[in-house]
């Protein structure tokens, strides 16, 4: 059954997304709540920027991963000389980047015009201006030279507005604003090829949350632990390398 969503209401439009959560059809959800936000008079709540963040991680993730898998596929066929199925690889794998585009344009379009300029909760500002540094670090990952540059340069201002917001906003504890550091430091990594810069935002957010961590409990501190691990992991393997 086909569902023209834009004629739905965004009581409906947000219903249908749960169910296609639960369904795993994230897709689905994904275009679902870009009609939802885009229809919505109001702020989105939390659950809705974390349904919104899980929609669109989870299509572009799923597509990246792809990506990788198809160039790894190809290099082997050209590799092996097989110039058929290397251009049957190559069109594939273009189809997936494609896709990858048309997600992280739709998500940017989102936060350029509707969610960062109609947010007054400085939590969500940190939250929407982290999204924006991701989709941005992704489109990186598959473009080159100046369109590559231009990509870089908009993730490299939104990840310091989001840390500087976050700065003021949020306490060092806070899953959102460790969430960012940990992104943060990949994108020095892996985009800007800054291991020097990587390794010293890394760093502090764990010398600072060591100050901090007597505080929490171990329930509330479940989430901050989990993303701490990833930033220490990270920064045992770039200290290796």
């Amino acid at each position: 059954m086909s569902i023209n969503k834009k004629s739905l209401d965004c009581e409906t439009l947000l219903y249908l997304a749960r169910v296609s959560e639960q369904a795993g059809r994230h897709d689905e959800m994904a275009e679902l709540l870009y009609e939802f936000t885009k229809k919505l008079a109001r702020e989105l709540s939390v659950e809705e920027r974390s349904m919104l963040s899980v929609a669109y991680k989870n299509v572009v993730s799923a597509r990246r991963s792809s990506f990788r898998v198809l160039q790894s596929i190809e290099s082997v066929e050209k590799d092996s000389s097989h110039a058929h199925q290397m251009d049957i690889a190559a069109i594939y794998r273009k189809k997936v980047e494609k896709e990858i585009h048309g997600y992280c344009r739709q998500i940017l379009e989102i936060l350029d015009t509707k969610l960062i300029p109609n947010s007054s909760s400085g939590e969500a500002l940190v939250f929407y201006f982290k999204m924006k540094g991701d989709y941005h670090r992704y489109l990186c990952e598959f473009m080159t030279d100046e369109q590559k540059e231009e990509n870089s340069q908009k993730a490299l201002r939104a990840y310091l507005e989001a840390d500087r917001l976050s700065q003021i906003e949020l306490i060092s504890l806070n899953p959102i604003r460790l969430g960012l550091k940990l992104n943060f430091s990949v994108f020095y990594y892996e985009i800007l090829q800054n291991k020097e810069e990587a390794c010293k935002l890394a760093s502090s957010v764990l010398e600072e949350a060591n100050e901090y961590i007597v505080d929490f409990n171990e329930e509330s501190f479940k989430d901050s632990a989990l993303i701490l691990e990833y930033i220490r992991d990270n920064l045992h393997l770039w200290n290796t390398e």
